[in-house]
């Protein structure tokens, strides 16, 4: 049975008090809105606790025998209740906290893989993610991230992903950009997708069996160091007066082209 609470400060709610506080080198991380909750609850992380109006509830109802949310506490609380808590009005009605699990090894991640879809220095939670949900929806096997991207895993992020995120294999470098040259080693091309006009044309290009798509951050775009230890660039046709894609479209854009999902 779900626990009622009536007081906006109850401390077993901690996890969920005033989101928009920094939260740095916590053992959990928050998950927002009803679809995103539901995809937590098939994922390998682990449920903690779930905070829910009565409407968020009844729709979660259905899965709260399922084995992803057996360990779970279950709160419920009025809309009213629930802005006090979290500090702003949450429409969408449904939150969880979700313990962190250890990032897999470099082997686990590329061993099967045939697809990567590889992040240096984003540091926009809604660019990653984007570019995750077009990762899972695109056929990517995981997604690597460089040791100063964002945390993948921040509720912006996730939600954005519409939970599919908790689905995608992340790997966080701790080396770079040595990490791409590993890739390498293990037999993947890495193309470093760059909107220089010297770079090769996507779709010109052969694609080969193991490929590792690498952007950078909007602005900065990919280091010289990162774009040296790739294999070619690669570069989206567009016109010459616009001076670049968003990167999540990027990223879908040259996944579609060289992806059969």
């Amino acid at each position: 049975m779900p626990i009622s609470i009536e007081n906006p400060d109850d401390p077993r709610l901690a996890e969920f008090a005033d989101l928009r506080r920094p939260r740095p080198d916590v053992e959990y991380f928050v998950v927002e809105s009803a679809l995103a909750v539901e995809r937590l609850l098939s994922s390998p992380y682990p449920v903690r606790s779930i905070l829910a109006s009565e409407a968020g509830f009844a729709r979660l109802a259905p899965l709260l025998g399922t084995p992803g949310a057996t360990s779970a506490t279950v709160y419920v609380a009025s809309i009213e209740t629930l802005r006090g808590i979290v500090g702003f009005n949450l429409h969408r009605g449904v939150l969880a906290s979700a313990s962190r699990v250890p990032w897999p090894s470099v082997d686990a991640v590329i061993r099967a893989a045939r697809r990567l879809v590889v992040l240096e220095g984003l540091n926009d939670l809604e660019n990653i993610g984007a570019i995750a949900r077009t990762a899972r929806a695109l056929g990517a096997d995981a997604l690597i991230i460089d040791p100063t991207c964002a945390d993948p895993l921040n509720r912006r992020s996730v939600r954005v992903s519409m939970g599919e995120i908790l689905h995608l294999p992340i790997l966080r470098c701790t080396v770079w950009p040595a990490a791409l040259t590993t890739l390498a080693q293990d037999g993947f091309e890495v193309w470093a997708l760059t909107p220089d006009p010297g770079a090769d044309r996507l779709g010109e290009a052969i694609v080969p069996a193991r490929l590792a798509l690498l952007v950078g951050a909007e602005g900065p775009g990919l280091t010289d160091a990162a774009i040296a230890a790739s294999s070619r660039r690669i570069r989206i046709p567009i016109r010459r007066d616009v001076d670049s894609l968003n990167v999540s479209h990027a990223v879908a854009i040259a996944l579609a082209s060289t992806t059969t999902p």
